[in-house]
């Protein structure tokens, strides 16, 4: 997993966004064994919530 921060200063459609956002570069390998990257946008509440749901879920697995 690789993660950035970032923040949007303007696009096309909105001349003024300001706004902090994160995304995150999840590497996965599918049922075959093919690896590929999966990119998703989150803003900073939502990458906090999913920080840690991925932390909980982590220390279940160290159980198993």
């Amino acid at each position: 997993m690789k993660w950035k921060l970032g923040v949007a200063m303007s696009s096309d459609t909105c001349r003024s966004l300001k706004y902090p956002y994160v995304t995150v570069t999840l590497t996965v390998a599918d049922p075959s064994g093919q690896i590929t990257d999966k990119s998703f946008e989150m803003t900073i509440p939502q990458f906090k919530n999913f920080f840690r749901q991925f932390r909980e879920m982590a220390s279940v697995l160290e159980t198993v």
